[in-house]
């Protein structure tokens, strides 16, 4: 008789938690950074916007 070779399935959860990191990577460089440079001008608009009106 032949032998069957029976080869077990590797884990899916290091892949899983590799693609988390990459998305979480991707989400701190441009998001988070994007949404600090919004806040940035919305402070300098409304310094600067109070500073020329004279109040």
């Amino acid at each position: 008789m032949a032998e069957i070779k029976i080869e077990k399935k590797k884990p899916i959860w290091p892949w899983v938690l590799a693609v988390l990191l990459i998305a979480a990577l991707i989400y701190f460089i441009f998001v988070r950074d994007n949404e600090a440079q919004v806040e940035n001008r919305m402070q300098i608009e409304n310094t600067t916007s109070a500073d020329s009106t004279g109040n």
